[in-house]
């Protein structure tokens, strides 16, 4: 397929648009939009007032929080709203420091491989006189748990570890990861927010004392999250000045936003199975396709499943022979792939005019010239590293856009080869 010249079926597809980057944001869903319009319009009321139109949108501010705990297994009073996932984890990195620096506990440990707004802050706190320790990957992109118990100093407050990676999609095992910071006496954090309505998270078996999430992820609104902080610590004041989530976090309270994340959360939650099975699916065919061009290499948790035969051949089929991937190891719509001789930023803008959205790794990071940590923590090099996007697709996705994706990338790959 990619010796064929597919140009003129391309010019005749230039009206089709595939958006494949589902891991960057989602687009609202129906459900979530529905609940969240009443909350724009007729019910417009301040939460903190004390007549009827305040005291309604209360109501629905702690009837979200009530149905967002429910569905993780927690106590609604360990649910604090915030703007996002970002704010999230600042929030819980500073306020874990801060209380491991009073018992003079100034140790903390990240993985190598955290999204910036978990990294940056570790950083921060860097310069601030803490010591930091980063936790190094296998070339999967796991964090082992006897690597993080050798990690663990008598002065270490706190250990955070992302339960799903943004880039290669690989899942940690938090459960283990966060059992080994609870026999230690060290608070455990992850940052949820690839994880959240994609995977089940039973806060009750996932013993953390903090865990991020953001509602654009599952096709809720952007700039509403929450942090999740366990019943017994005590909740540090990210912004001072109203009463508002319990005294922590002044400010009015985002009630459309926060509405329909939970509805969002609840309607991917009751979904999980039947989507996942569809992605699978999808994902699977791009798979195939796409690690049958020559100089290919998947990166992150093996081989996809059901691709073993169909990427035979392939260094990413060699170096995981005879391994299968569900999504118990990595996100199901994740796929992260290398190209020998190819610059990614040039793929993504040929991809882009054909009408293909995906990314070069984590959205945040656009335009950036290094090669990506993650991949870079994962020992690829970075002229590889540099030849890499990510394909993220979700239920949303269609078969028509696996075919599309399948027919357009392999030619846009030879093409700038031939260019080269």
């Amino acid at each position: 397929m990619g010796g064929v010249d597919t140009a003129p079926e391309m010019e005749r597809m230039t009206d089709m648009r595939v958006y494949a980057d589902q891991a960057a944001t989602t687009s609202l869903s129906k459900t979530a939009l529905e609940a969240m319009l009443p909350w724009m319009t007729e019910n417009f009321g301040n939460p903190s007032a004390l007549y009827e139109e305040g005291r309604t949108a209360r109501d629905a501010v702690e009837t979200a929080r009530e149905k967002i705990a429910h569905l993780l297994h927690a106590k609604a009073k360990e649910i604090y709203f915030t703007s996002g996932g970002t704010e999230a984890d600042n929030w819980a990195l500073q306020m874990a420091a801060a209380a491991g620096a009073r018992t003079g506990k100034k140790h903390i440990i990240v993985s190598a491989i955290e999204h910036h707004a978990v990294l940056n802050p570790a950083k921060s706190l860097e310069r601030q006189g803490f010591r930091v320790t980063y936790l190094p990957v296998t070339s999967e992109g796991v964090v082992l748990p006897e690597t993080l118990e050798a990690a663990i100093c008598p002065d270490t407050a706190l250990v955070s570890v992302m339960y799903a990676n943004n880039e290669v999609g690989t899942i940690q095992p938090v459960e283990e990861l966060a059992e080994i910071c609870r026999m230690h006496g060290v608070w455990f954090h992850t940052d949820a927010v690839q994880a959240a309505g994609h995977v089940e998270i039973d806060l009750t078996k996932l013993q953390a004392d903090f865990l991020s999430v953001s509602a654009h992820k599952f096709h809720g609104p952007k700039g509403c999250g929450f942090l999740y902080v366990k019943n017994g610590f005590r909740t540090e004041s990210l912004l001072e000045g109203g009463a508002q989530e319990k005294g922590k976090r002044a400010g009015t309270e985002n009630v459309p936003g926060i509405v329909g994340m939970a509805a969002a959360l609840e309607e991917s939650l009751i979904k999980r199975d039947k989507k996942d099975t569809f992605v699978l699916e999808l994902r699977r065919q791009v798979a195939e396709r796409l690690l049958s061009i020559e100089g290919s290499h998947l990166n992150g948790c093996g081989v996809m499943e059901g691709d073993e035969g169909a990427a035979a051949g392939t260094d990413a089929a060699a170096r995981h022979a005879g391994t299968a991937v569900s999504r118990a190891d990595r996100l199901c719509g994740n796929l992260n792939i290398s190209f020998d001789g190819i610059e990614a930023e040039a793929l993504l803008l040929y991809l882009d005019m054909k009408g293909i959205s995906v990314s070069a790794g984590a959205a945040c990071s656009a335009g950036a010239l290094e090669p990506s940590h993650v991949l870079t923590a994962m020992g690829i090099s970075p002229e590889l590293a540099k030849g890499t996007i990510r394909i993220s697709l979700d239920e949303t996705n269609t078969q028509a856009d696996a075919e599309f994706l399948m027919k357009v990338i392999p030619d846009a790959v030879a093409r700038l080869r031939s260019m080269a």
